[in-house]
């Protein structure tokens, strides 16, 4: 036990550091938001990653594997597609665009791309921001939470409350730049962690291991998922793919491409951030597949060694396979996870609430130095509503399982975002109108098709398992590109 306290104090002393010296390269507004837009291919690349994958994949993907075994592969499918397609293709438009219109917030660019004469999309934009990103915080937070009950054997909620102090704490030092850099150090423990238990784990295995795995549960190699090929599982392969929707144009991301130096440093960092995508991804779905054969008994519930929805495979293998010294390097890791994607979008939402409203709407006589330190306060109570959120969770759903948690606010800022950035990039007649019909669609659709579509006859389960981003997408898009014709033909 001395020794995992040790590794988060050598954790966390890292990520103070990386605070303190990022500090110092903050000089104005566009430092605290974009890093400058300055920073290198190989940084971008690490903290899109870190951002992208959070507990998530430690936690959640990991568990997914745990329980649906092969059929969890999908996801891996889809999130390497939304990867390509982000780096491949939207990336250095963005990029152009941005640098074009000095933009560094999105609600900018999105002024700026439509010429926009009133501020409707920038206030439209900060609110659902500020909603979703608040909700995707608390799923991190609540993964804080879980991830020091287990290693530590602290109680869950000491356990959110320590991992909410800690990355407001370090963010607040050095803003972007201090995120960044310390995404880079994070990616690489989240990294090392995902690739080196499941081949230490695959030591412990035989050589008949496909049969093993049959023999304790034949549907763990299936592809179409228990029960064979069916419309239902049909249905959830879309919903496990789709999820690389959200790479499409989501904020938190697409950040990342406003803050590197130029759109050279795309080309480089586009095979980076997919071969990290693909290794990590892939080796959280094998572990969890394994983690189930070592740990499990042929018609044992996994739930009840592996918590529920296996979300705790990875911190249940760590601990039974390594000795002491190296387990605790699988707190750091999980952690790393969960910490890369709650600065992230707390800057995200910092600039939402601070720039994009309180400056540019409602005061903007205020000189960026002001508004630079309003945005530390707004980092501070955007926290404190997600850490009320997350306990609140906690207590109304105790089997809530992270991976969910975490995809209703993926879905949220994707279905309001990611449909209008592709519009917008590359649809010249797309129009302000269009725009904001497309993200009060996409805002407005994702509980819709969560809590309410789920619950009617005969389709309910279809839209249950084909999961709410893809029908809120499709729905997005459309009413988009509707409202833009009519606005032409009229």
């Amino acid at each position: 036990m001395l020794v995992n306290y040790l590794a988060l104090a050598l954790y966390l002393g890292v990520l103070l550091l990386i605070g303190v010296v990022a500090a110092g390269q903050v000089k104005d507004i566009k430092d605290y938001y974009v890093g400058g837009k300055r920073l290198g291919y190989w940084v971008v690349a690490f903290s899109s990653r870190a951002t992208g994958s959070s507990a998530w994949a430690l936690l959640g993907l990991t568990g997914m594997g745990a329980i649906w075994g092969v059929f969890a592969y999908w996801v891996v499918l889809g999130t390497v597609a939304g990867v390509v397609i982000s780096w491949f293709v939207m990336g250095k438009p963005f990029k152009r665009l941005t640098d074009r219109f000095d933009s560094i917030t999105i609600p900018d660019y999105l002024e700026s791309r439509f010429q926009a004469t009133s501020h409707r999309l920038r206030l439209v934009a900060a609110f659902a921001l500020s909603f979703f990103v608040t909700i995707y915080v608390s799923a991190q937070i609540d993964a804080t939470g879980t991830a020091f009950e287990s290693f530590l054997g602290w109680n869950y909620y000491t356990g959110a409350v320590v991992g909410f102090m800690i990355v407001v704490l370090y963010m607040s030092f050095g803003g972007f730049v201090a995120v960044a850099w310390s995404d880079v150090f994070q990616g690489s423990l989240m990294v090392l962690g995902l690739v080196a238990l499941p081949l230490i784990m695959l030591t412990n295995t035989p050589a008949n291991l496909v049969d093993e795995i049959r023999n304790i549960d034949p549907d763990l190699l299936s592809w179409w998922g228990p029960g064979g090929f069916t419309a239902l599982n049909l249905a959830k392969i879309v919903g496990f793919v789709m999820i690389g929707l959200g790479y499409l144009g989501s904020p938190q991301l697409f950040v990342r491409y406003m803050s590197i130096k130029s759109d050279a440093e795309i080309d480089k960092g586009k095979w980076v951030s997919v071969s990290l995508t693909f290794i990590m991804n892939f080796s959280a779905v094998t572990l969890g597949i394994l983690g189930r054969y070592l740990f499990t008994d042929t018609g044992q519930d996994p739930t009840e060694v592996l918590g529920n929805g296996g979300q705790e495979v990875l911190i249940y293998s760590a601990n039974q396979l390594l000795p002491t010294i190296l387990s605790g390097f699988y707190i750091a890791a999980v952690l790393s996870a969960i910490m890369s994607t709650i600065d992230s979008l707390l800057v995200l939402a910092s600039s939402a609430v601070s720039r994009d409203l309180y400056q540019k709407v409602y005061h903007p006589e205020l000189s960026d130095q002001q508004i630079a330190s309003f945005s530390k306060k707004t980092t501070l109570v955007l926290s404190i509503v997600a850490l009320g959120v997350a306990l609140v969770v906690a207590l109304l759903s105790p089997t809530r399982t992270i991976f969910w948690f975490v995809i209703f606010g993926w879905s949220g800022i994707a279905a309001t975002f990611c449909p209008m950035m592709i519009l917008s990039l590359f649809w010249k007649k797309y129009t302000e109108q269009g725009a904001l019909a497309s993200m009060v669609t996409g805002f407005i659709s994702v509980p819709f098709f969560k809590f309410v579509a789920t619950q009617w006859e005969v389709v309910g389960p279809y839209f249950a398992n084909t999961a709410e981003l893809l029908p809120s997408f499709i729905l997005s898009m459309l009413i988009g590109y509707i409202v833009s014709i009519r606005e032409h033909l009229s």
